[in-house]
């Protein structure tokens, strides 16, 4: 028998305790090693079923905090439209705001990292000083995949800048009637483009690797983001175009015209999908599990997590949340995974966790819902690098991305009519002249450019909230300087032609709106632009140039019109706008008919009784003087 000393003996067992202590500390969802499969399965395993439903829970950082991440196990936080930090807020104060939320989170015992979320439908338009791309509608006049690619990477540098991984875009809709308020956030009527426009996904979250497994997300590190095509599905097809109302249309229908921008997303990788508050033939379709785990799910392969909009849930029932046990049960049973509560969170948490308990909903879905937000948090990196740094802080509003946004803007502009007859073009513009008069409410209104979901949720006016350069800015940047630009936003006829002006730049068009604060059922230009289009024009030679979500009703004043621009929504690079009436070409064709009537709607490129103004792919074009 051999002997010990105590010594020895004490250092035996200090090397057991060590073993024993390495091997529980080893937890393989851990171990960025394993394979994301191996790290869900372990997670899963631990987790208890208030951890289960805490991820399966967004809320609204106004009701955000450290313990509240902690004590409920919240799967991720967003800011709804204009909810910041701050006023004005640094990225610095973003990522510390983002930090401190995290910090509840991995402060749980398994230490499962939230995702925070924000809107960036054109650019990242929460941020103060971002740089705000032109809206959807310009960009599919561009029908340039590779731009929207590039607009993608610029955005997601841009929302890394301030501590966020996760994005509320692209929307995928298809707008079939301009009276709908989302209008504008649409790339087209026609479903090939919108199609071709999801290249926006692998610029926000990087290419999908060749051998990568089809429907599974792929988020390519800590430069990208998880993307959210929205919304699903339908909703640019509703009656009258009135948002969240009812989508007439047989299966065909859907899937031709609503359905392939999401086939699209999928096989790109995307890493979440937003449901639509809209309705498929009567049924809504956060309700729709047909169309969510028959089809998104089962058919196209989708592992990535479903999210409902904002209180989706409540909207399943009307009036909202008239029996909000009844939506839980809806919502979750046609599989959303994650729910936008946003506010009241302990009573969404309390209603599923008592229907849970009670067998009304299988601890099946409730897993299959966990399983698919920890694969998009698990693929994001966010177990390896859960707290954001300020190393891509200048990145936000960088010059760069403001010069692609311009070029977008010069790319997104339509020449609909260039002088009073062919053969003597107005455009493009001289630069050196006496003097030339610039009029109209949307010359010089950064906000107005802008449109809604920039800043706050509804847009803004005038010239104060964020950074940008005005089209008034932009001529005065680009005319000769010996040229005297005169501004007068709602002129007279007798200031205009007492002053002798060579010609005139009228910039009019729509106030910014968002949702269904956007719908309209006349679409004719806000006052007081008839007025500005009629003294202005009657006087002098002109171009209109027309700000606005969509095509509005034009007959009226065209004759009176030299020229007439469709500039959409640039955004803040106005200098895009002044780039084409002087030095570059046009380039642009119409991505959506432009009406005549309003009484013809809804009416599409195809469609039987198509008598267009402008006809889908219209644009006329300038010769450049700059390449």
């Amino acid at each position: 028998m051999v002997g010990f000393s105590i010594p020895m003996l004490g250092f035996l067992l200090f090397c057991c305790l060590a073993v024993v202590t390495e091997s529980a500390t080893y937890l393989k969802y851990k171990d960025p090693k394993q394979p994301v499969g191996v790290r869900i399965k372990d997670l899963m395993k631990r987790m208890s079923l208030a951890e289960k439903i805490g991820q399966m829970t967004q809320i609204e950082l106004s009701v955000a905090t450290p313990d509240v991440m902690k004590n409920y196990f919240i799967g991720s936080v967003m800011s709804g439209g204009g909810t910041v930090p701050a006023p004005k807020a640094t990225p610095q104060t973003w990522i510390n705001m983002v930090n401190s939320l995290q910090k509840g989170s991995l402060s749980t015992r398994l230490g499962i990292p939230m995702m925070y979320g924000v809107d960036a439908v054109h650019g990242y338009s929460n941020a103060y000083n971002a740089t705000i791309f032109p809206h959807n509608v310009g960009l599919g006049v561009t029908r340039d995949p590779q731009l929207i690619k590039k607009i993608g990477i610029a955005t997601a540098l841009e929302v890394r800048a301030t501590g966020v991984p996760y994005v509320f875009a692209p929307s995928i809709a298809v707008c079939r009637d301009p009276r709908w308020g989302r209008c504008y956030e649409s790339f087209s009527e026609d479903p090939k483009i919108v199609e071709s426009m999801t290249e926006m996904i692998p610029g926000l979250q990087g290419a999908l690797p060749a051998n990568s497994t089809k429907g599974v997300p792929f988020v390519a590190g800590k430069k990208k983001v998880a993307a959210c095509a929205m919304h699903y599905v339908g909703d640019g097809g509703t009656t009258n175009g009135i948002n969240e109302n009812d989508t007439v249309i047989s299966l065909e229908g859907l899937m031709s015209i609503h359905m392939p921008g999401y086939i699209s997303s999928v096989r790109k990788g995307v890493a979440t999908i937003m449901m639509s508050f809209s309705s498929w033939n009567g049924k809504k379709m956060h309700a729709n599990r047909d169309l969510i785990t028959g089809f998104l799910k089962n058919k196209l392969k989708f592992k990535g997590f479903v999210l409902s909009d904002w209180e989706g849930l409540d909207r399943i029932t009307s009036p909202p949340h008239a029996n909000y046990s009844f939506s839980v049960e809806a919502g979750i049973s046609a599989g959303i995974d994650m729910v936008m509560v946003p506010f009241n969170f302990t009573e969404y948490i309390d209603v599923l966790t008592y229907q849970v308990k009670h067998n009304i909903i299988p601890m099946s879905r409730i897993d299959d819902a966990v399983k698919r937000i920890l694969r998009v948090k698990f693929v994001m990196g966010l177990f390896e690098n859960p707290i954001a740094d300020d190393r891509l802080a200048n990145q936000l509003g960088n010059p760069q991305h403001r010069e692609l946004a311009r070029e977008a803007v010069r790319k997104s502009l339509v020449l609909l009519k260039n002088g009073k007859s062919a053969d003597k073009p107005l455009l493009p513009l001289p630069k050196k002249t006496t003097k030339i008069l610039v009029a109209g409410s949307h010359a010089d209104n950064l906000g107005y450019q802008c449109g809604g979901w920039t800043i706050t949720w509804q847009g803004f006016s005038g010239n104060n909230l964020t950074i940008g350069t005005t089209i008034l800015h932009a001529i005065k940047n680009t005319v000769d300087p010996t040229t005297q630009v005169v501004y007068s936003e709602n002129p007279s006829a007798e200031f205009v032609k007492s002053n002798k002006f060579s010609y005139a730049i009228v910039v009019v068009g729509e106030p910014p709106y968002a949702e269904s604060f956007g719908d309209n059922l006349n679409l004719t230009i806000p006052d007081p632009g008839p007025s500005t289009i009629y003294n202005v024009c009657k006087a002098v030679k002109c171009v209109v140039i027309v700000v606005a979500g969509r095509p509005l009703v034009m007959q009226p004043h065209l004759s009176s019109t030299d020229a007439l621009v469709a500039a959409w929504l640039p955004g803040t690079e106005g200098q895009g706008v002044a780039d084409v009436l002087y030095d570059y070409g046009f380039t642009g064709k119409l991505a959506r008919t432009w009406f005549k009537r309003v009484d013809q709607l809804p009416m599409n490129v195809g469609d039987p009784h198509y008598d267009p103004l402008f006809p889908f792919g219209f644009g006329l074009t300038t010769k450049p003087i700059k390449a």
